[in-house]
């Protein structure tokens, strides 16, 4: 198992790079910089020209990511040149908000989709089945920001049910009761739309292992030697059908990094989401750069943790 995990570990470093680099030139590539657009119109532009030939931005691009590689391999992101504080400590402010409502998100979408999954394929074309069925489809065919905008409108706007922007009601004090329910609330409503919309998939794939189970040769031999079908469901479908779905736990954090983003600007929650967004438009390259490597570098982790989990799940997946 551990020669598995090292190779596979050792897989993701040529990924990683290949994704700083792609992270750093697409950066780059993009229109502007930080000194363009929203400055003082008075100022010389020859004294902004000497402000970037000293940040060494006319240099090489493989000298400028040679230095950027060296700082973030120190833990230095560099620093915002529209929030003036560095990187990390404005990530570290909203890095917690994320882990939250991606923690609350996961929860959900597991909540939701093992027992619609497991009712669907005990039931399997029953009324039941079809209308289960349906909804995995309505969940595949809507847009993640249009279910969300709906849901915003409704609970949020219309009905007044939940906050519609912020992580936390201003004025409470950190680490109270009151102040820990605020923040808990001010996710719940983002944290169950993106649940709803993805969990379509772990429906249909639950659904679909325990209907292959169910008509695998161990269960027809299960039944023959006389065991109650209630033992058969419980000991040996269900068990063997559920197993697989901790595979998808990694791949579930990568789908929900790319809907946070959404999401966050839609409901106006502080994460990482809506600081990638809102540094693209104020051309922050620095919080570009580590925000996207960021994404990248979870949605790596999250492809590695579901393989070493099918691994653990099914031996003949191990690399000898």
């Amino acid at each position: 198992m551990w020669k598995f995990s090292l190779r596979r570990i050792l897989i993701m470093i040529p990924q990683l790079i290949l994704l700083s680099v792609l992270i750093f030139v697409l950066a780059k590539m993009m229109p502007g910089d930080a000194l363009s657009g929203q400055i003082d119109p008075n100022i010389d532009p020859a004294v902004i020209e000497e402000q970037r030939i000293k940040l060494g931005w006319y240099d090489p691009w493989h000298e400028q990511y040679a230095r950027w590689v060296g700082n973030v391999m120190q833990g230095d992101f560099g620093d915002s040149f529209r929030f003036k504080m560095p990187v990390t400590e404005i990530m570290g402010q909203r890095i917690v908000n994320s882990f939250w409502l991606s923690l609350v998100t996961l929860i959900l979408v597991y909540v939701i989709a093992i027992p619609l999954g497991i009712t669907s394929g005990r039931y399997n074309d029953t009324l039941r089945d079809q209308l289960i069925t349906g909804y995995s489809y309505v969940g595949f065919a809507t847009p993640l920001f249009i279910f969300a905008l709906v849901m915003l409108w409704l609970f949020g706007f219309k009905l007044g049910w939940f906050p519609t922007s912020g992580s936390v009601t201003p004025g409470l004090t950190p680490g109270t009761f009151e102040f820990v329910m605020s923040k808990f609330y001010h996710l719940l409503l983002p944290a169950i739309s993106m649940a709803l919309i993805t969990t379509y998939s772990t429906i249909q794939y639950l659904r679909n292992e325990i209907v292959d189970t169910k008509q695998s040769d161990f269960i027809l031999t299960a039944r023959a030697k006389g065991a109650s079908e209630r033992r058969v469901y419980n000991r040996h479908i269900l068990r063997n059908s559920l197993l697989p779905i901790a595979a998808f736990f990694g791949f579930e954090i990568t789908t929900l990094i790319g809907g946070s983003i959404f999401i966050e600007n839609i409901f106006g929650y502080p994460g990482m989401g809506q600081l990638l967004i809102e540094s693209i438009t104020l051309r922050d390259y620095s919080v570009v750069t580590a925000t996207t490597l960021l994404f990248g570098v979870a949605s790596v982790m999250g492809a590695l943790i579901s393989d070493i989990i099918l691994s653990l799940i099914d031996p003949r997946i191990r690399i000898k």
